[in-house]
């Protein structure tokens, strides 16, 4: 991650309270961003909102950059998290539906968990300071589901298997980010939709296996 080094904070947190600081700092940043969206989010409206100075908001991050870094980095952590979890279990024994309905479930809860998604989605595909994060996201869902489809026996070649998980990846992203965006009625709706289409693509993969 080329930009990494510029965009962490100037002085990593040890202490419980500056900790819990630069945790209020990034909840208060996802919430803005669903009020005020990337582009007019500040980080004097950032300190403004979290109670404290501009001066004490450099300390935990140099720029706003490396406050939506720091935020899109915790949700990718949230993600491997579940896709590890997922792994862990004997996929190879469920059937694809069943597969389909706890990963897509697993991932739909960090979509929903995470605050201020959408723009922060829309900051890691349109900022050059994010672009490796993008990247990473996309990486990591496709080789964990990868292995996972291997596993399954969904494909064998490599590059087959791949293609797979790329493809579970962009119909997966694209409508759980409408799912989260959704009222209730329509977002069910758009989940069964998903879960369809992504039933379909492991069983028609299968049966050409």
């Amino acid at each position: 991650m080329s930009n990494l080094r510029a965009l962490t904070p100037r002085n990593t947190p040890v202490q419980k309270r500056a900790l819990e600081r630069r945790a209020q700092i990034l909840d208060v940043t996802a919430v803005l961003l669903e009020e005020v969206g990337q582009d007019d989010l500040t980080t004097i409206l950032v300190a403004k909102r979290a109670g404290i100075s501009v001066g004490t908001l450099y300390h935990y991050f140099p720029n706003k950059y490396a406050i939506l870094y720091a935020l899109a980095e915790h949700w990718l952590g949230e993600i491997d998290r579940v896709l590890r979890e997922l792994e862990l279990e004997r996929v190879e024994s469920l059937s694809l539906k069943r597969f389909v309905d706890k990963a897509v479930d697993q991932l739909l809860q960090v979509y929903t968990h995470q605050r201020g998604l959408l723009p922060l989605v829309q900051a890691m595909f349109g900022v050059p300071e994010l672009k490796d994060l993008d990247a990473a996201h996309d990486e990591l869902i496709i080789s964990a589901m990868a292995r996972m489809f291997a596993r399954m026996e969904v494909a064998e070649r490599p590059s087959e298997l791949s293609r797979l998980g790329r493809a579970f990846l962009e119909v997966n992203h694209a409508l759980l980010l409408v799912v989260v965006n959704q009222n209730k009625v329509d977002s069910l709706k758009t989940l069964a939709d998903l879960k369809y289409l992504s039933l379909s693509l492991l069983e028609r993969a299968k049966s050409q296996f």
